[in-house]
């Protein structure tokens, strides 16, 4: 007896999800990279139809020319491993100092309601307004710099992960009290995930306010560092490297922003996204 033919399995198509998703994705990339593209060609059309000189404002090939000059030199690394450097310092202390502040605010309408009005007060003073006393404070160099950092970050923190707590439905804290959940319990597996997405909004808001702070500081008290390439740069009149400078830090923050920030924060408010708010 013999056995039936066995028949052909069909090959399953991909997903369609997949390639709408790696289609949206170059999409995404494309829309995002186009008006950079754009404005570099603008400014190549430009500077070379009114012949201005490179003193004033140099050709894109300069500005590359530059860039090369500094990686080879070794002063590219130099001050980018500064700047992130104190960058990383300053964001750890902020974390770890802003995070449990803002959420004692959101847990404690008594809290709240005695350091709102110093917090508000503090948030327009946050950043470079305190470069001047923070170089009385810590002198020129790192410590400054990692202040400036901290303190541009802290307050962004404070406040969203503040309004993070706030956000948690009261049917959940209730439940949790009525349970016998402890306070550091409550911390870590109630308000902590709870207040996550607005704690990562305040996150990228926060690192976007220590990175203005961290050049503006490094311009002043650094003696390296991206801000200070840029400050040297303009006592010799080297245009294309303070251009070449500029364009380092805005595609480093965009980067950081683009590929770690936006999909952190999309990720967790799809995570922990919760809705509802408390009784105010």
């Amino acid at each position: 007896m013999t056995a039936p033919p066995m028949k052909a399995v069909p090959r399953r198509p991909p997903r369609r999800g997949a390639r709408d998703t790696a289609a949206g994705r170059v999409s995404s990339a494309l829309w995002f990279c186009g008006p950079l593209a754009a404005m570099v060609a603008v400014w190549a059309v430009v500077v070379a139809v009114s012949d201005v000189p490179m003193r004033t404002f140099p050709q894109v090939t300069d500005v590359a020319g530059a860039l090369g000059d500094m990686w080879s030199s070794g002063d590219l690394l130099r001050h980018l491993g500064a700047s992130l450097r104190r960058m990383g310092i300053g964001m750890a202390l902020a974390l770890v100092t802003g995070l449990p502040f803002g959420i004692a605010l959101g847990a404690s309408s008594a809290l709240s309601a005695f350091f709102s009005p110093l917090l508000r007060f503090s948030v327009s003073l946050a950043g470079i307004a305190w470069i001047p006393i923070a170089t009385l404070w810590f002198g020129y160099g790192d410590r400054a710099v990692i202040f400036i950092v901290w303190n541009s970050m802290f307050f962004a923190l404070t406040y969203n992960a503040m309004l993070g707590v706030r956000q948690i439905p009261t049917q959940l804290l209730r439940a949790a009290r009525s349970m016998g959940t402890g306070r550091l319990r409550m911390f870590w597996e109630i308000l902590l995930p709870g207040a996550l997405p607005s704690i990562v909004t305040g996150l990228r808001v926060g690192l976007g306010y220590g990175w203005r702070g961290l050049v503006a500081a490094e311009i002043i008290a650094g003696s390296a560092g991206l801000g200070y390439a840029l400050f040297q740069a303009q006592k010799y009149f080297h245009t294309d490297v303070i251009i070449a400078s500029m364009v380092i830090i805005g595609v480093l923050w965009l980067l950081m922003d683009r590929l770690l920030l936006a999909p952190l924060e999309r990720r967790t408010v799809e995570r922990w996204g919760t809705t509802g708010a408390r009784d105010s």
